[in-house]
């Protein structure tokens, strides 16, 4: 499981020289903070704040534990976090809290005047994991990069016991802390908070969460948050959970008696408990306690209640590691989404050396995509429904059930005097509707002798989502949905490219021709290049309106906007978007093509 799950980030970066130097020092009452700074990858810097006991009350060596931040935009500077850590060093233990990619001293993108350049950590995850997927990477990879090397510094130093290492954080700190307590081994006590739950519940409340809290395929393969929790067993663990939080309480109980009988068949049943607060999402003080507790029972060896003064927070300027606030302003740094720019021209140099035959790059396309063989396609059912009236015009309504429940429905009209031979299937982001009212294309393509079929595919028109949406609009109507593929390793690239193979192989059938047409717009050219990419003989031409010119542009253009919906995991390590242009044979044609901010390319 462990495997798998390295190898469905896209690996870890392999060990480098971490360069740490303190940056400054200062002296509280209790415990000291050093400010380090540290490489977890060449030249890409990390700004952590280390918390140190009182070697007169505590004499090293210290056990540790490595504190990560959830979403908050300030990172280890949030009021909550430093609380935590410096309690830590309060009672004995020394505690590093890291700022994760995106937050604090480390957004990745920056302005002209130095400051972050999106608002809200959430966010920039996800516009990193955007460019991240294409590349077969999450941006999971990056953030257990930064802690494990954290833990490398830990145990580099003389005052720390390195075979005493713990781990703790809240809400996107407990999604690091349950990803780092089961893949490094190092971590002797764990505990994550209000994070753990169940796929079950999570998905059936508020849905996938931003990039790094989910893993390519990791629903087909069985790995749910209990088993964050089995990969470590027995080691001691604590589960920390809030009553009402967004991450279902049901779903964090139902995994904690899961791993509790593993824990208890390795007779290590007391190594793993549970604490829930009767209150909303957060890090509360009674949390941060049990924690705190929690590590200096399994880390320290002492039982008993633990010492907790007041703890004034420390300032920004206090804090800060770097001068200016930001990583990217030293010298020679390198950003995560440099990163991916890196290594989406390493797979492009590959792509040109391999230079595979027509035929071979379709059947990589299908296996990428996930999109099957035209035989083994269902053949749509048609469900009868009355016709409708448009703009005073009659038109057949036709829903074409493409699986048992995936409902897709169209309008076709045809031309009043004869059979036509030319005959289009319009698939447009707009939904169909659109294209009655928009200068009316379907009357107008009927007046000129074709049969038209306007349908929405899954996810448009009346298919788009309602109700529970995912969590930025800036990622689109099918952000949720693609995640959701992504969850099952899938793509929602692939299951529309399979809609649009089942309509046209439908529609040719019906109207008694060989090929169609197919015209497609906005998110939906990319599944329409898919479709007639490897099933050319289906389609006698294909049109594609504000499209999105190539997957490396959306690599070279961080703040995307509307492209979750057109990824599919790893694709650059096989073809981008003009190679499956050059496989249509010259039946393609580009208008308006559109850049990864969705607005027309200015050339």
């Amino acid at each position: 499981m462990r495997g798998e799950f390295i190898a469905r980030i896209g690996g870890l970066p392999g060990p480098v020289p971490i360069n740490a130097k303190i940056t400054g020092s200062i002296n509280r009452d209790g415990y000291k903070l050093e400010k380090v700074l540290f490489e977890s990858q060449p030249k890409f810097y990390v700004t952590a704040g280390l918390f140190l006991p009182d070697p007169k009350k505590f004499p090293p060596p210290w056990p540790a534990v490595v504190v990560l931040c959830g979403h908050s935009d300030n990172g280890k500077l949030q009021e909550g976090y430093q609380t935590g850590s410096a309690l830590a060093a309060i009672n004995g233990l020394a505690a590093m809290i890291v700022d994760p990619v995106a937050q604090g001293e480390r957004s990745q993108l920056l302005k002209d005047d130095g400051k972050p350049a999106i608002a809200g950590s959430t966010t920039e995850h996800t516009l990193l994991g955007s460019g991240a997927i294409l590349v077969g990477w999450n941006t999971a990879r990056w953030m257990i990069g930064d802690a494990m090397a954290a833990i490398d510094y830990l145990q580099s130093r003389d005052d720390i016991r390195g075979d005493r290492i713990g781990c703790m954080g809240n809400s996107g700190g407990g999604t690091q802390t349950s990803y780092m307590m089961a893949l490094d081994q190092r971590i002797y006590a764990a505990a994550p908070s209000c994070y753990i739950t169940s796929f079950q519940r999570l998905l059936e409340t508020i849905g996938p969460q931003d990039a790094e809290q989910n893993i390519f395929g990791q629903l087909a393969i069985g790995m749910d948050h209990a088993d964050y929790l089995m990969m470590r067993a027995p080691k001691p663990t604590l589960i920390n959970a809030a009553t009402k939080d967004f991450f279902d309480i049901g779903g964090t109980w139902a995994s904690y008696r899961e791993a509790k009988r593993l824990f208890q068949r390795m007779d290590a049943g007391r190594n793993i408990e549970l604490i829930e607060v009767d209150a909303t999402h957060g890090w509360h003080p009674m949390i941060r306690r049990a924690s705190v507790q929690f590590m200096v029972q399994h880390l320290a060896g002492r039982l008993g209640p633990i010492h907790e003064p007041p703890i004034v927070p420390l300032t920004a300027e206090e804090m800060n590691v770097t001068q200016q606030g930001q990583v990217l302003l030293l010298p020679d740094a390198v950003s995560a989404f440099d990163h991916v720019k890196q290594e989406s021209d390493r797979l492009a140099g590959e792509r040109k050396t391999a230079a595979p035959a027509a035929d071979a790059i379709r059947q990589t396309v299908r296996m990428v995509a996930g999109i099957r063989e035209l035989e083994q396609l269902p053949q749509p059912e048609s469900v009868p429904t009355e016709p409708v009236t448009i703009n005073q015009q009659k038109y057949e309504s036709v829903v074409l059930r493409v699986s048992e429940d995936i409902w897709l429905p169209g309008l076709l009209a045809r031309p009043e005097k004869q059979p036509s031979a030319k005959v289009t299937c319009l698939i447009m982001a707009e939904g169909k509707n659109a294209m009655f009212t928009d200068g009316d294309e379907v009357s107008r393509r009927v007046a000129g002798g074709e049969t038209v079929l306007a349908i929405d595919i899954r996810g448009i028109g009346e298919t788009k989502p309602v109700g529970q949406k995912w969590y930025h609009q800036r990622f689109g109507d099918n952000g949720g949905n693609s995640t959701l593929a992504y969850l099952l390793g899938k793509s929602l690239v692939g299951d529309r490219a399979e809609d649009v193979l089942c309509v046209a192989r439908w529609l040719a059938k019906n109207e008694s021709v060989d090929s169609v047409q197919l015209v497609a717009s906005g998110e939906l050219t990319i599944p329409a290049l898919h479709a007639a990419a490897v099933e050319p003989k289906l389609f006698s031409s294909l049109e594609l309106r504000r499209g999105l010119v190539s997957w490396t542009h959306l690599i070279e253009t961080p703040m995307s906007v509307n492209q979750v919906a057109g990824l599919v995991h790893n694709a650059l390590a096989e073809y981008d978007l003009p190679d499956l242009a050059s496989l249509i044979d010259g039946k393609l044609t580009i208008t308006d093509p559109h850049d990864a901010t969705d607005k027309p390319i200015q050339r």
